[in-house]
């Protein structure tokens, strides 16, 4: 059983919830009787839980444990043990930042600019978290040479089991501090997934992933800003003239970022896709010989699933 394509399964809102005392876990283990106990708990899609739960459990007790942690509000991708992302399997687990769907969008546009670098290309996902990301892409694009890196340990853990199959190199630390020397000016693509959320913010976020994941991957400063304006100053050192910089955001923060990847001296467009609620902006570094004043002339417009490109 597969997490249905597209999103992921989350509890209602605290406001939303308290249709009643959740039932105890009793002997009954039929379908219909987890069901009962997941929307009672506030589970919004209960059917698919329930029956992605009975799949991975190995016997009654697993089952029960793993419904006990579920209503406790663990998000149901850590309680599995894997979130679907991309048609794949990522191995996640409690204190890691579970993929989301809108991230999608993010791959597929790397996947497409990988599409023209000739050879093996240099694939770098800063702020990892599971290495998500990293692994999409290179599933999607075939061969690369990949780093990921993160400042948290646990997000590092899950990132090097996930990137082992795909000869990820995964770094400890605080953004391009992390990563090797050896890289600088050499990457063609630096796909990122910052924390964006406003701090203000985090308290209204659903109880799942406020309490359940960790603080570092969910806040982005006052604006939310604040970890994407340093990507985005940084950037074009890494990059190989013409490199590609893809920062995911959201449609009221993209002003914001596109400002901060100009000001660090690329090309911004905003790629907005409104079905998944995705946004990302993408920058690019003026291949060589290129002036400034002549890279916007020479770089083309990235159009979004919907049609909509921000230049």
């Amino acid at each position: 059983m597969s997490v249905p394509s597209g999103r992921t399964l989350r509890l209602q809102p605290e406001s939303g919830r308290g249709r009643g005392p959740v039932p105890p876990l009793r002997d009954d283990l039929r379908p219909t009787a987890l069901v009962a106990r997941l929307r009672a708990a506030g589970c919004v899609f209960a059917e698919e839980e329930a029956a992605a739960l009975l799949a991975a459990a190995t016997g009654p007790d697993s089952l029960a444990a793993m419904v006990a942690r579920r209503v406790a509000g663990e998000p149901l991708e850590t309680v599995l043990g894997w979130a679907g992302f991309c048609g794949l399997r990522v191995a996640v687990g409690p204190g890691v930042f579970v993929p989301r769907q809108r991230t999608a969008l993010l791959v597929e546009r790397a996947v497409a600019l990988l599409r023209s670098v000739p050879g093996t290309p240099v694939v770098v996902d800063l702020c990892c978290g599971s290495g998500a990301v990293g692994l999409a892409v290179a599933a999607g694009a075939g061969r690369v040479e990949l780093h990921a890196a993160d400042v948290d340990p646990v997000a590092v853990g899950w990132a090097r089991r996930n990137l082992a199959a795909v000869d990820g190199r995964v770094h400890q630390g605080d953004l391009y501090a992390a990563l090797p020397e050896g890289l600088r000016g050499r990457v063609d693509l630096l796909a990122v997934n910052a924390p964006y959320v406003p701090t203000g913010a985090i308290a209204s976020m659903p109880p799942e992933a406020r309490d359940a994941e960790p603080r570092t991957a969910l806040d982005g400063g006052p604006d939310g800003t604040a970890l994407q304006r340093r990507v985005a100053a940084g950037a074009r050192s890494w990059l190989t003239p013409g490199g590609v910089l893809l920062v995911e955001t959201s449609a009221r923060q993209a002003p914001l970022t596109a400002a901060a990847v100009r000001t660090g001296g690329l090309h911004a467009t905003v790629v907005r896709d409104d079905e998944r609620d995705a946004t990302v902006v993408v920058g690019t570094a003026a291949p060589d010989g290129v002036s400034e004043s002549s890279r916007s002339a020479l770089t083309h417009p990235v159009t979004g699933r919907d049609g909509s490109v921000t230049p």
